[in-house]
C-alpha cells in the first residue's frame, strides 16, 4: 500500500445506513479537511495529470480536487455541474443511475475544449455511471479525456467496468 492510499484510508469516514440502509457510506471530508491528507492527495493526483491542458472536476466534491490539481498544474478547472445549476446554453448528458436518471452540464459558450487535453477528477468512483456521463460530455465537446483518476474506489461496484475503455487511476481502491 503506497503513503497516500494509507493517509486516505486513515482519513476516511464511514457511515453506516447512509443515503439508505445497507449503505456503507465513504465519507471523505475529514481527507479534504486535513492539510496533510489533502495535500497528500492533491500531490499524487497532480502527478498523474501532469501534462494536461485542463482539469475538469466532477460536482461537488470533485470541485474541490480539480481546483486544487488545476492550481498545481498551473492550469484552469471546469466544473462539470449538476442539470440546472448553470446559465444556458449549456452541453448536457442525461444518464441512468440506480434509482433514476442525473444530468450533467458544462458551458456550451466561453470555454473551448476542441482539441484540449483533459484529466477528469472525482471523489469516488462506485458505479461509474457519472464518471461515464462526464467523459461523454466532454469527448462530444471534442476534448481528449487524457486520465480520469479518483481519490477512492468501491471495487465491488464495478465502476471500473463501466469505464472501459478509458482507464480509471485510484489513489486507493476497497
Amino acid at each position: 500500500m503506497s503513503a497516500v492510499s494509507r493517509i486516505i484510508e486513515s482519513l476516511v469516514r464511514e457511515v453506516a445506513d447512509f443515503p439508505e440502509p445497507g449503505i456503507q457510506f465513504k465519507d471523505l471530508t475529514p481527507l479534504l479537511a486535513d492539510r496533510d491528507g489533502l495535500a497528500a492527495v492533491t500531490e499524487a493526483l497532480a502527478e498523474l495529470a501532469e501534462g494536461a491542458d485542463l482539469v475538469a472536476g466532477i460536482d461537488a466534491r470533485g470541485f474541490l480536487l480539480g481546483a486544487a490539481v488545476a492550481t498545481r498544474l498551473g492550469t484552469g478547472v471546469l466544473a462539470i455541474r449538476k442539470g440546472g445549476k448553470l446559465p444556458p446554453p449549456v452541453l448536457r448528458e442525461e444518464y441512468i443511475l440506480e434509482y433514476g436518471t442525473a444530468v450533467l452540464e458544462i458551458p456550451a459558450d466561453g470555454i473551448e475544449l476542441a482539441g484540449r487535453k483533459v484529466v477528469l477528477l472525482d471523489d469516488v468512483l462506485a458505479t461509474g455511471g457519472t464518471m461515464a456521463a462526464a467523459h461523454r460530455l466532454l469527448t462530444d465537446s471534442g476534448a481528449t479525456v487524457s486520465l480520469s483518476a479518483v481519490v477512492l474506489e468501491l471495487s465491488d461496484l464495478g465502476g471500473r467496468e463501466r469505464m472501459a475503455p478509458l482507464t480509471v487511476t485510484s489513489l486507493h481502491t476497497v
